[in-house]
C-alpha cells in the first residue's frame, strides 16, 4: 500500500481542563499536520490515550478527525487490544467506511506466545474489512512479536500489509526487512530509529513528534525515502533531542507541551498519565525555540 508508506503520525486527543475533549483543538492539530505535509493520519492510536476513552469519546474523536482532514490525507484507524473475540466484533460491527487501514497492537499484558500472537491476528485478518498493519512494542505489551511471525503473518493474509515497529532494536528490523515478502511494508513505530529504518530499506514511520514538527520530520522522511540521507540526517540530527525529551515522562504527556508552545492545544492527559514536569516542559520549549532558530 503506497499510501501507508512515508511519514504517517499517531495523533494526539488534545483535553480541556475539566477532561473534556477538545474537538477545536484537535481540528486544529490535524489541520497543522495537513499543512505540514505529512502523508497519513493515525487516529485512536496508543498515543490517543485511546485506552482512557469511553466508546461514545472514540466515535466523536473519529467523526472530528473525518471531517477536518476532509478526504485530504489517508486515514487509519487504531483498533487493538488483548481480548480477541471483542476485537473482531468491533471489526465486524464499526463503521470505518472513512479509513484506509487499521493499526492493531500486538496483545498486550496476556504475553501470548508467538503462536497465540499469529492465531490472534489471523482471526482479526479473517473479520477486518480494511488492511492491517501490525503493532510490535515490546516495551508496552510485554511480548515480542518476532520477524518469523511477522512475516508468517504477511505470507498467509493478503490483507495484512505493514508493520509498525517499535522493538528499538535495529538488528531485529533489518531481519523483518531483509526476510519480509514482496510489498510488504516496514514502518518504524520509534520516532528515534525512523530514518535508520528508511536507510535499511524500510518505508517510513508513524511517529509521535513528527505531528508537532510536521514540516521538518516529513523533510526527514521524503528526503531519507529519496535516497538523499545527508540532507535527511540533518534534519534527523536537529530533531533528536527532541525526539528523546517527549518520551521522557511518559507518551503523550510531552508531545503534548509541544502543541502548547504551539498554541494548538492544551497539555492535559488523562490520569494514570500526568502532565509533564515544569523541569521538563522548560527542556522541550528550550528544544522548540532551538529548531524555530535552525533554518530549514
Amino acid at each position: 500500500m503506497k499510501e501507508l508508506r512515508g511519514a504517517g503520525v499517531a495523533l494526539i486527543t488534545p483535553f480541556k481542563e475539566d477532561g473534556s475533549l477538545d474537538v477545536e483543538a484537535l481540528r486544529k492539530v490535524v489541520a497543522f499536520n495537513i499543512e505540514g505535509n505529512i502523508d497519513y493520519l493515525v487516529v485512536l492510536g496508543t498515543t490517543a490515550e485511546s485506552v482512557t476513552l469511553s466508546k461514545a469519546e472514540k466515535l466523536l474523536v473519529m467523526r472530528t478527525v473525518e471531517e477536518a482532514n476532509a478526504g485530504v490525507l489517508p486515514l487509519v484507524i487504531g483498533i487493538g487490544g488483548n481480548n480477541t473475540a471483542a476485537l473482531v466484533e468491533e471489526l465486524q460491527s464499526a463503521d470505518l467506511s472513512a479509513y484506509d487501514a487499521i493499526l492493531s497492537v500486538s496483545p498486550y499484558y496476556n504475553r501470548p506466545t508467538q503462536e497465540g500472537v499469529y492465531q490472534h491476528f489471523a482471526a482479526l485478518s479473517q473479520a477486518s474489512p480494511l488492511p492491517i498493519i501490525l503493532y510490535n512494542v515490546p516495551g508496552r505489551t510485554g511480548s515480542n512479536m518476532l520477524p518469523e511471525t511477522v512475516v508468517r503473518l504477511a505470507k498467509k493474509f493478503d490483507n495484512i500489509v505493514a508493520v509498525k515497529e517499535a522493538c528499538g532494536d535495529m538488528t531485529q528490523v533489518q531481519e523483518l526487512i531483509s526476510k519480509r515478502p514482496e510489498g510488504f511494508l516496514v514502518l518504524s513505530g520509534d520516532d528515534i530509529t525512523a530514518l535508520p529504518t528508511i536507510v535499511a530499506g524500510g518505508d517510513g514511520v508513524i511517529s509521535v513528534i513528527g505531528q508537532g514538527l510536521p514540516e521538518e520530520f516529513s523533510k526527514m522522511v521524503h528526503e531519507g525515502l529519496n535516497g538523499n540521507t545527508e540532507v535527511a540526517y540533518s534534519y534527523h540530527y536537529k530533531m533528536q533531542e527532541g525526539m528523546k525529551l517527549i518520551f521522557e515522562e511518559g507518551n503523550p504527556a510531552g508531545i503534548k507541551v509541544i502543541f502548547e508552545y504551539l498554541g494548538l492545544a492544551h497539555p492535559f492527559v488523562r490520569l494514570p498519565l500526568i502532565v509533564a514536569s515544569d523541569a521538563l516542559k522548560h527542556r522541550i520549549v528550550s528544544f522548540m525555540e532551538s529548531m524555530i532558530r535552525i533554518p530549514a
